[in-house]
């Protein structure tokens, strides 16, 4: 499987890192400590650190929480990833990060959630806590329904080549910069009655277009897809290019941002 992700790579140009983690315990990854500013999928954090406080507190979700969280996650809504971000704030955040150990994602400043610098690595860890059954179950329950609700529009990327059988969790971010051009990311969980849980997490800069980078990335799940369901034939295919909006996720400025992306640079070559 990883000779096939580096040949779905080796004919694409961008900065690309992958992880892959399968219960049974394959792991895979390339450049999976390298940086990337976060654009949507900071959303899952934002969801995990909401029900998490929910799980602390002992209750359930208030009806402004729910009102808010659903939409920001089915629909990617600016506003209410906004304020559920506001509402957490940064210390209860960065609390949650340490806690499911992530190692090198970075809050992004104020209220610039789409500016959260992580990793593959980072995503993965952030993944494991929506399937790993230490987690609570209420948090692993509903913020697995959330992703799996994701509208039709937000659901390329790594579902393509899933076989058929299998249920998608998954999140994306899609957001052009004046640095390193469009930021395009997906990351999902696939679970099955008769498959064990695995995840992947796909993230990539420097695409000249967002559909570029989708089909990057469509051509890396092609790859980890039949590498870990041989046998079973593929129910997905790529998503065409012309069903893709070169409109940005809008989870941050085009420009740089003063104090903060000056100087850009990789966490790892």
């Amino acid at each position: 499987m990883a000779q096939d992700i580096q040949s779905a790579l080796s004919s694409r140009g961008g900065s690309v890192s992958v992880a892959v983690h399968d219960d049974s315990g394959l792991t895979c990854a390339s450049a999976s400590e390298r940086q990337y500013d976060s654009a949507s999928i900071a959303k899952v954090l934002i969801m995990e650190g909401l029900l998490r406080r929910a799980e602390e507190l002992g209750r359930g979700l208030t009806d402004r929480e729910t009102a808010d969280v659903r939409p920001m996650i089915v629909s990617s809504d600016n506003g209410a990833a906004r304020r559920l971000w506001t509402d957490l704030g940064h210390s209860y955040l960065n609390g949650f990060l340490a806690h499911v150990r992530t190692r090198a994602t970075i809050l992004g400043p104020g209220g610039y959630w789409g500016l959260t610098r992580t990793t593959a690595a980072d995503q993965m860890a952030l993944l494991d806590v929506l399937t790993n059954a230490r987690s609570f179950l209420r948090t692993r329950a509903y913020g697995l329904k959330l992703l799996s609700e994701v509208r039709a529009d937000q659901r390329w990327g790594v579902p393509a080549g899933m076989p058929r059988g299998l249920k998608a969790h998954v999140k994306n971010g899609w957001l052009p910069r004046s640095t390193h051009g469009w930021r395009v990311h997906s990351i999902g969980a696939f679970t099955g009655e008769d498959r064990s849980t695995y995840r992947i997490v796909v993230l990539s800069h420097d695409n000249p277009t967002k559909a570029y980078g989708v089909r990057t990335i469509e051509r890396i799940a092609q790859a980890v897809h039949r590498g870990l369901n041989q046998g079973r034939g593929s129910g997905r295919g790529l998503t065409p290019r012309s069903t893709v909006s070169e409109e940005s996720d809008g989870s941050a400025p085009y420009e740089p941002l003063p104090g903060w992306d000056e100087p850009e640079q990789d966490a790892t070559p």
